[in-house]
């Protein structure tokens, strides 16, 4: 039997938390993912079914935020899925059969890092890093951009200090170097 130890994304134990005086970088590794795809000829059938489990159908650019999962929009008739990874560690196969013949489903979670970047220089670090309109953003708007050079998606969450950045896993160490670099330069 082997002894395997869960590693986050970024190579520890637990999840990594950089603190400066105006802006905090934590790395999520708490969240299950999933994404959802409407199947041709479905697409009103998986809506309704989307719209029962987190009270909305995303559009283009949108979040929904609630308990216990979230969405976002990643393109059309499609969607990311979030939860607890704790009490949803099998959030996939349980979307697969509530969609049933109406959605694809494809685990996400160990194919993606997050990272939650709060305090009061949030928005100065968001405009350094990358090319999303922070200051016009508002609770529950979505972007996908790229940030040195990886495509991201960046989340804007209600308080008005908090974003989230969703990156590819395999490159968990370039996303959070380039968000350092980037805090260290925000005065």
């Amino acid at each position: 039997m082997h002894d395997l130890l869960p590693i986050t994304a970024l190579g520890g134990a637990e999840p990594c938390v950089d603190a400066f005086d105006h802006v905090t970088i934590s790395e999520n590794d708490a969240l299950a993912l999933a994404s959802v795809t409407a199947r041709m000829g479905h697409e009103t059938a998986c809506h309704a079914k989307l719209k029962n489990l987190i009270r909305a159908v995303p559009g283009a650019d949108k979040a929904q935020f609630g308990e216990p999962m979230s969405g976002f929009w990643t393109g059309p008739d499609q969607w990311m899925l979030s939860a607890a990874r704790d009490e949803h560690e099998q959030m996939a196969e349980t979307l697969a059969d509530l969609f049933a013949e109406t959605a694809s489903i494809t685990e996400q979670t160990g194919a993606w890092v997050c990272f939650d970047v709060t305090g009061p220089a949030m928005a100065d670090l968001c405009e350094r890093l990358c090319a999303v309109p922070i200051r016009k953003m508002r609770p529950g708007d979505t972007h996908r951009t790229m940030i040195h050079h990886m495509s991201c998606f960046v989340i804007r969450y209600q308080d008005a200090e908090h974003i989230r950045i969703l990156g590819p896993r395999a490159s968990a160490g370039s996303l959070h170097h380039a968000l350092l670099t980037t805090a260290q330069s925000v005065a």
